[in-house]
């Protein structure tokens, strides 16, 4: 396997079934327990290599193909920067997020899905991570410790 190849399919995890895209979310829970800080890393991580893995093995620049999946990786990353805490409920509760929005893509996230290239593979996922996120630093703001 490349070395694109290993980084567009988060080590091959992007081979699993089913659900290849909840393979790859599910693969950077464990960040959580690293803290806020070092899951922003990760996911500024994720997008550049993302993004460089993305011109590499997506030639023809439209395809999204479900074992690509650093971009997941990269969004639920942000998703989890949000929480305060690291807890298993808060964990659940981005993932579910995350997944949703990353399925349904609703507006914004699905004008992102339509764009060309690397930018529209990455960033449709960074775009529902950053979503979620904010609706994660919401739910804290006004319900203090309710995923705890």
């Amino acid at each position: 396997m490349t070395p694109a190849l290993l980084v567009a399919t988060m080590g091959g995890v992007g081979r699993l079934r089913p659900g290849p895209g909840t393979w790859g979310s599910a693969l950077v829970l464990p960040a959580l327990w690293l803290g806020p800080v070092a899951c922003l890393a990760l996911a500024a991580l994720c997008l550049v290599a993302g993004w460089w893995a993305a011109g590499e093995v997506l030639r023809d620049g439209h395809e999204d193909p479900g074992w690509f999946v650093v971009d997941e990786g990269a969004g639920m990353l942000l998703a989890l920067a949000a929480l305060p805490a690291a807890t298993l409920p808060g964990a659940l509760a981005a993932f579910a997020l995350f997944r949703l929005l990353d399925i349904t893509k609703p507006w914004p996230i699905s004008w992102f899905d339509r764009q060309p290239g690397a930018f529209g593979v990455m960033l449709d996922d960074v775009i529902a991570g950053a979503i979620a996120g904010a609706a994660l630093l919401a739910f804290h703001r006004y319900f203090p410790g309710g995923l705890s």
